[in-house]
C-alpha cells in the first residue's frame, strides 16, 4: 500500500508539474503576468510567493493550473497590468501557451522513453520459438510450460522460430500435441491440447477464433546507442499517440467498451505495480500515462487546452474573439461533461476494486 501511494504521487506529481510548467514557462516567455502556480485545487497546503506569482501545492491533487493576468476575457486590469494581461496578447502567444501544456506532456513522455531505451536498452520479438509469458488457465500452463522455455519441436516436427511455432500449433486443431521443449539447457517432453479462443487486437476487438495453448512471444533485449534512443522514443510517443486516438474513435463507435476508462485509484495502483516491478516498468508506465494526458488535453471540449484551441481556432477565422456569452455557456457544458467523466470513471475503479475483493 505504501509503494503505491508514493508511486502515484510521483506520477501524477510529475505529469501535473510538467504539464502546468509548460502554460508557465511559455506565458513568461511571452510576456505574460503569472499571478499563482499550483499543483492541485482548493485550499493552499503549502504556499509562497516569489516576485509576483504564488506558487502552491493545493489540497485536491488531481490536477493543477497556472492563473494568469487577465485570463478571463470579462476580468479588470489595471492599466499598468494591460501589457502582460493574457487576454491583450496576439492569437498566435495565446495559442502557444494553452498548446504548451500538452506539449510538455509528449515532451516528457518522449524523453522517459528515451531514458529506458539508454539505459535499459529495447526488447525485440525474439525469433526463436520462445516463451515469454504463460496466460494462466490456459493449455500451456496446466501442461507446465515456462517463461524462458524454447519450443524445439511438435510431434517429432523441428521449429525454429515463433512463427513455425504459431503455424503448427494452429494447424494441428484440437490435437493433443507433444512439444519438446529446452529449459536450462536439458530437454523434456510436455504434453498440451490447444483450446479454441477469440483472438483480439490491441484494442480489445474479436479478430476471429484460433485453436490456441496460450503463450505470448518471448523478448530479446538489444543495446541501443543514445542516437538511437533519441529517434526510438520519438518514435514510441508518436506510436503512442495515434494509438490513443485510434482508441477513442473506436470508443466513440462503440466498438470499445466504456468500461474500459479509468480514473486515478486505478492510476494508482498500476503506478504501484509498476513500481514493485522497477524503475524501468515505471518510467514506461509515466510516459504511457503522460501520452494520455497530452492527447486527452487536446480534445475540442470547452474548459480542456483543446477547447480554448477550438476557441482560438474560430477567432483565426472569424478575425475576432468568439462571444464571451457562448464561450461561457461551452464551457458549463465541458464542466458538467468533465465532471460525469471523472465520476463514472471513479465508479469504474471502485466497480474493479469490489470485483478483485470478491
Amino acid at each position: 500500500m505504501l509503494t503505491t501511494i508514493v508511486a502515484a504521487v510521483i506520477v501524477l506529481g510529475l505529469l501535473i508539474l510538467f504539464h502546468e510548467l509548460g502554460h508557465f514557462l511559455v506565458a513568461k516567455w511571452c510576456g505574460v503576468g503569472v499571478v499563482k502556480f499550483s499543483i492541485g485545487f482548493g485550499p493552499v497546503v503549502v504556499g509562497r510567493k516569489i516576485g509576483e506569482t504564488e506558487y502552491a501545492i493545493s489540497a485536491f491533487p488531481l490536477g493543477g493550473f497556472v492563473k494568469m493576468v487577465g485570463e478571463d476575457p470579462d476580468e479588470e486590469v489595471t492599466p499598468a497590468q494591460r501589457s502582460v494581461a493574457f487576454q491583450a496578447q496576439p492569437l498566435w502567444k495565446r495559442f502557444a501557451i494553452v498548446f504548451a501544456g500538452p506539449f510538455a506532456n509528449l515532451l516528457f513522455a518522449c524523453l522517459a522513453f528515451i531514458a529506458v531505451f539508454s539505459l535499459y536498452g529495447a526488447r525485440v520479438p525474439s525469433e526463436a520459438a520462445k516463451v515469454g509469458s504463460v496466460m494462466p488457465d490456459m493449455p500451456a500452463a496446466q501442461a507446465g510450460l515456462r517463461p524462458g522455455d524454447v519450443i524445439k519441436a511438435v510431434d517429432g516436427q523441428p521449429v525454429h522460430t515463433w512463427e513455425e511455432l504459431s503455424r503448427t500449433i494452429r494447424q494441428r486443431g484440437a490435437q493433443t500435441l507433444t512439444l519438446l521443449v529446452e529449459r536450462d539447457g536439458q530437454q523434456i517432453e510436455l504434453s498440451v491440447t490447444p483450446k479454441e479462443r477469440e483472438e483480439k487486437n490491441l484494442f480489445g476487438e474479436v479478430t476471429g477464433k484460433a485453436y490456441l495453448i496460450g503463450i505470448e512471444r518471448g523478448l530479446e533485449r538489444i543495446d541501443v546507442s543514445f542516437v538511437g534512443a533519441i529517434g526510438m522514443g520519438i518514435q514510441q510517443t508518436a506510436w503512442w499517440v495515434g494509438t490513443i486516438f485510434l482508441s477513442l474513435a473506436k470508443m466513440a463507435q462503440g466498438k470499445i467498451p466504456a468500461s474500459e476508462i479509468g480514473g486515478p485509484i486505478l492510476i494508482a495502483q498500476a503506478a504501484g505495480e509498476q513500481a514493485r516491478l522497477g524503475l524501468e516498468y515505471l518510467l514506461n508506465f509515466m510516459a504511457v500515462i503522460s501520452v494520455n494526458l497530452g492527447v486527452l488535453n487536446l480534445l475540442p471540449v470547452p474548459i480542456l487546452d483543446g477547447g480554448h484551441l477550438l476557441f482560438f481556432a474560430i477567432e483565426a477565422v472569424r478575425r475576432r474573439p468568439l462571444d464571451t456569452r457562448y464561450r461561457e455557456i461551452a464551457q458549463q457544458v465541458g464542466l458538467i461533461l468533465l465532471l460525469a467523466l471523472m465520476v463514472f470513471a471513479f465508479y469504474n475503479d471502485i466497480a474493479r476494486v469490489l470485483q478483485r475483493w470478491g
